[in-house]
């Protein structure tokens, strides 16, 4: 069997731990050039993107981190909010001298990637969002009690399979089970690959932020999204429907809308030559004037 491009990478060799607003941050950084910033959804850590940080670090700089209460991060100070959130992307951009960078987000992480690129457009030249969160879903709000009922039983075996990750990805019928609410085709994740996604569940910021989520809505200000912005979405997306990938790409001008056949929630992770080759479109494109620096207009410091 083959071994996969990050596999081969000592990503300890790359990770380091910055204070940002009084905490400290779980960060990747690989590579020279102009940079991209990954943003990771709801549940997950800075191994969603593994499939992405080998492939674009041989021409890019590329930053990938844990956000507050997930992977690695320990919870904020502050509550957890959306623009918290994107304060806290800014600020760390910030820490790491970046100006201005293409920002990739998906599922939660595409809402606080479109949160930051509205409230600080200086610091965004290109926008991707992998089934981002924002559009309302009428049935949450009903549900949420029901899931604060049966948190703490999840949770704990969410804690168990962040322990052993190793051993749940290596049984087929787990992986599948622990997989398939993310991945219309979840035996196509390999278990090396699997395994580390499952070190970043059973973290504290899950049930904070989800709770941040659920009333959350993007679709009354998404039109003030300028720049080059590339949407992905997976046909079978069991988390956020496909559709709405049409509310984004009509709402943000001259958009590029692409829905993944046989592709769930993570298309980046099921698809990831597919998503690298669109990434890499993204690329090309040149990005749109930087505006005036804003960062404060909308984001609370």
């Amino acid at each position: 069997m083959s071994t996969a491009d990050w596999e081969q990478i000592d990503w300890r060799t790359h990770q380091s731990w910055l204070t940002v607003r009084g905490r400290p941050i779980n960060v990747i950084d690989v590579g020279d050039g102009e940079p991209i910033v990954f943003v990771h959804g709801l549940g997950g850590c800075w191994h969603n993107w593994l499939e992405q940080l080998p492939r674009f670090a041989r021409d890019h700089r590329v930053i990938a981190f844990d956000l507050p209460g997930f992977g690695d991060s320990p919870l904020p100070h502050e509550e957890i909010s959306v623009p918290g959130y994107a304060l806290i992307v800014r600020d760390l951009l910030d820490e790491l001298q970046v100006g201005r960078a293409t920002v990739v987000g998906n599922s939660m992480g595409g809402l606080i990637s479109v949160e930051l690129t509205l409230a600080a457009p200086e610091r965004v030249a290109r926008l991707a969002l992998v089934s981002p969160a924002g559009v309302p879903i009428n049935y949450r709000p009903r549900q949420l009690p029901k899931i604060l009922v049966f948190y703490p039983p999840v949770a704990l075996a969410a804690a168990w399979v962040g322990d052993h990750a190793d051993a749940a990805a290596r049984r087929p019928r787990l992986r599948r089970l622990l997989l398939k609410t993310v991945a219309d085709h979840p035996r196509d994740i390999p278990a090396p690959l699997a395994a580390e996604q499952f070190r970043g569940v059973g973290t504290p910021g899950f049930l904070l932020a989800l709770e941040a989520l659920v009333e959350y809505s993007m679709t009354d200000r998404l039109e003030g999204v300028s720049c080059p912005t590339l949407i992905v979405w997976g046909e079978h997306d069991h988390v956020l429907p496909a559709r709405h990938a049409d509310v984004y790409a009509a709402a943000i001008a001259g958009a590029r809308k692409v829905v993944l056949a046989e592709t769930g929630h993570v298309a980046m992770l099921e698809r990831p030559q597919e998503f690298n080759r669109l990434l890499a479109e993204l690329l090309e494109v040149a990005p749109a004037q930087s505006p005036v620096a804003s960062s404060e207009r909308a984001l609370s410091a």
